[in-house]
């Protein structure tokens, strides 16, 4: 069977859970589209079409089956910093094209391959902390404080009000309806959680969040009627554009500015750009395929291309930089999506909805998507995730912990870089003992060292292998063993060769047993011909 029937086969039997996924995506995206917008200094609409293109373009070309793109609050800064440098937005549309033609030079140039070199537990801290995030972040709006509308990944911004400004506001100014609306959202969740819905014939296919959203505005509509004082209005629901006519459409749309193409400082702002998107679509992707029930693998340095593709056009349509989206695609995979169907439905409906009933999205309370996401955090950050890397010891929790720290202390790439750091201290401190083994015994009154080397012997173990000759004694008798060895580094091997130059001073008598793999290129590292049959019979 070839990818395209197994896909077609897919399609066919997840279509169902794949729909719920993106008209739930769908929902949640239209007011982080707009927030995410309206904190990077751009056009509301631009974060709209940002989304459509997410979407449609980039679903299109993807191989992932699970991630969704569009807007996402990492590019924030970026955006903020463009439209200084820049001046105008359709310069920074400019830059947000050329970004895309870089990232596609990235997919060709195989850049892909870093994902590769990120640890799991770093994964799965970047998501803990995501998740930990989007509980705190939602908290405020669960009782009807939702002035911040987009979902970044900080909590402690160096400018602006922070999570803790946030609380002390949101608690200070209590809305009973929006805590009611939370409450009911929330239960929803707990009830279709049971086994008695889960299994139930009918209801098992009911996507509880679609639910959670048309209760929260019924209760909203209710209020309205008979307690009108008591309904939520204005920023406590969903506010995207309602033109009147064609023309007013139109004005909501950007194009880039073309003359900028002479101007060296575009250039800058499109690498920036397109690095940063192209990190975080990187760390997005192996996020979703971590969490993907299929275990599928997505091509990286093709969705690279894909992400160029989708920020070439975003630019050029008028929409915000795009990427990846880790929050979007979980919620959608929560939702029982499993193949890259929900991107094209998530697309589909926002260009449908957005200019069709946008009216209809605006009576969407904040406090009831505020509780999709609050369950999709906790999912994300499982206290089950922390005790399984915890059992598996400290050089696997700490650089979970560390990852998970980090970012709800400084930002997300920040957060991943220091948990990059701890990771690869462990690794190192793993190649540094795993490189060899040592056994000692006796013979005829003389320490007997045997050195097995491990089978891919790198610089990284060097300084184990270092520390190990150093500590050798005189008179002993010391083995080489490198028989599991298919590679052995020039460092290791110019190492032991120094030792042989001063074993006979130290009355050391030196065996080497079998040549590594890669012994013909390097023929004097070690004298195999000097061993001779009788003394490797007698020592093995």
């Amino acid at each position: 069977m070839n990818r395209l029937q197994q896909n077609q086969g897919l399609t066919q039997q997840y279509l169902q859970g794949d729909i719920r996924g993106g008209v739930i995506s769908f929902l949640v995206a239209v007011p982080l589209c707009l927030g995410i917008a309206l904190a990077s200094g751009a056009p509301l609409f631009s974060g709209i079409l940002a989304g459509i293109v997410g979407g449609l373009v980039v679903g299109a070309f993807s191989r992932s089956s699970l991630s969704i793109s569009g807007p996402e609050a990492g590019l924030i800064v970026v955006v903020l910093g463009a439209l200084e440098t820049l001046g105008s937005f359709p310069a920074v549309l400019l830059a947000t094209s050329l970004a895309g033609v870089m990232q596609i030079g990235f997919g060709f140039a195989r850049v892909g391959i870093i994902s590769n070199f990120f640890p799991s537990t770093v994964i799965k801290g970047m998501l803990a902390g995501i998740g930990i995030i989007l509980i705190m972040k939602q908290i405020p709006h669960l009782v009807g404080y939702d002035a911040d509308a987009a979902e970044e990944y900080i909590l402690l911004p160096n400018q602006g009000i922070d999570i803790v400004d946030q609380f002390i506001l949101a608690f200070g100014q209590f809305n009973l309806a929006a805590i009611l609306i939370a409450a009911v959202s929330l239960s929803l969740f707990w009830l279709f959680d049971k086994p008695a819905i889960k299994e139930h014939r009918l209801l098992k296919s009911v996507p509880t969040a679609l639910v959670v959203v048309i209760m929260g505005i019924l209760i909203n509509e209710i209020l309205k009627t008979f307690f009108p004082d008591m309904a939520l209005r204005g920023n406590h629901l969903v506010q995207l554009p309602v033109p009147g006519s064609s023309e007013e459409y139109l004005k909501l749309l950007t194009f880039p500015d073309f003359s900028q193409l002479t101007n060296p400082m575009v250039y800058t702002a499109a690498l920036s750009i397109a690095m940063v998107a192209s990190l975080e679509a990187l760390l997005a992707i192996e996020a979703t395929d971590n969490l993907d029930p299929l275990k599928r693998k997505t091509p990286t340095d093709h969705e690279l291309k894909a992400q160029g593709i989708g920020n070439i056009i975003s630019g050029l349509v008028g929409g915000l930089p795009l990427t990846s989206v880790i929050v979007r695609s979980t919620v959608s995979l929560n939702a029982g999506a499993r193949t890259k169907i929900a991107a094209l439905v998530h697309g589909s409906l926002l260009l449908v909805c957005v200019l069709a009933i946008p009216t209809t999205l605006n009576l969407i309370p904040w406090a009831s998507l505020a509780s999709i996401l609050l369950i999709t955090g906790y999912r994300l950050a499982s206290l089950t995730i922390f005790r399984q890397l915890f059992e598996q010891g400290l050089s696997k929790f700490l650089p979970f912990a560390t990852t998970v720290a980090a970012i709800l202390l400084t930002d997300l790439l920040t957060g991943i870089a220091i948990g990059m750091a701890v990771g690869i201290f462990f690794i190192l401190r793993d190649n540094y003992r795993k490189g060899h083994q040592i056994d000692t015994t006796q013979t005829d009154g003389k320490p007997h060292i045997r050195i097995r080397l491990g089978e891919h012997v790198s610089f990284l173990n060097k300084a184990g292998i270092a520390d190990m000759l150093r500590n050798v004694p005189d008179n002993a008798i010391v083995e080489i063993d490198s028989s599991r060895s298919t590679y052995i580094d020039n460092d290791v091997l110019e190492l032991i060769r120094n030792f042989k130059a001063t074993a006979q001073a130290r009355n050391i008598h030196l065996i080497f047993f079998k040549a590594p793999a890669n012994r013909s290129a390097l023929p004097s590292a070690f004298p195999f011909s000097s061993v001779s049959h009788e003394l490797t019979q007698r020592v093995f």
